[in-house]
């Protein structure tokens, strides 16, 4: 399918289709532009919005901004990333909540009894939570890009380190950073390869 022909079939526009998928990579370098806590807010309150199970939305966010918070959580990234983890101005660290049954009542109140079904299943539970919450990974990215900033999203750290560093007596499990701001000079590397139509899809 030809890019011309890709245009005509999404309804989106070729501008956001950009903005969102074609053009945007992972910043590597950002500027000192600040991100502020309004921008920070929008972007969660967009990315609350696409499905996830039973309505779970496991998805967590602390924001660490450069300070004493930045300096404990660079001692658990791997050392290819501090830089660019230093110099950031939000990284956020995404976690899923293991604990995300204490809101059933709320957020799925079509299933009475939900919350103390998955309060008996820790297993069942945390397994759901990952999942879900990497779901709400990919919308928190697009979420960044539609709101005009560069995400930098990165597994290049210690999650146990993270977790014990920052979410001791809770149920977060870390699951990726993502640093985010406006590029800097030189912050794309150049696009990788991305497999075929006829690669990754099969009819039956």
């Amino acid at each position: 399918m030809t890019d011309v022909l890709t245009d005509q079939l999404i309804t989106l526009s070729p501008a956001a289709q950009a903005q969102l998928f074609t053009e945007a990579r992972t910043a590597n370098t950002f500027t000192d532009t600040p991100v502020g806590d309004d921008q920070l807010r929008a972007i969660l309150d967009l990315a609350k919005y696409p499905p996830t199970a039973m309505n779970v939305q496991p998805l967590r966010v602390l924001f660490v901004r450069p300070g004493a918070g930045r300096d404990r959580l660079l001692t658990h990234v791997a050392d290819g990333n501090k830089t660019k983890t230093a110099n950031a101005p939000v990284v956020a660290v995404l976690a899923a909540d293991t604990n995300f049954h204490e809101h059933l009542d709320t957020l799925f109140p079509v299933r009475p009894g939900m919350r103390e079904h998955f309060a008996a299943d820790p297993t069942t539970r945390e397994a759901m939570a990952r999942f879900n919450a990497g779901l709400q990974v990919g919308y928190f990215l697009l979420a960044v890009r539609a709101a005009g900033l560069a995400a930098g999203p990165m597994g290049g750290f210690d999650p146990a380190g993270v977790d014990t560093e920052f979410f001791t007596g809770t149920g977060w499990k870390s699951l990726l950073l993502v640093n985010i701001g406006h590029p800097g000079p030189d912050a794309w590397h150049p696009r990788l390869p991305r497999l075929d139509y006829d690669t990754i899809a099969r009819h039956a």
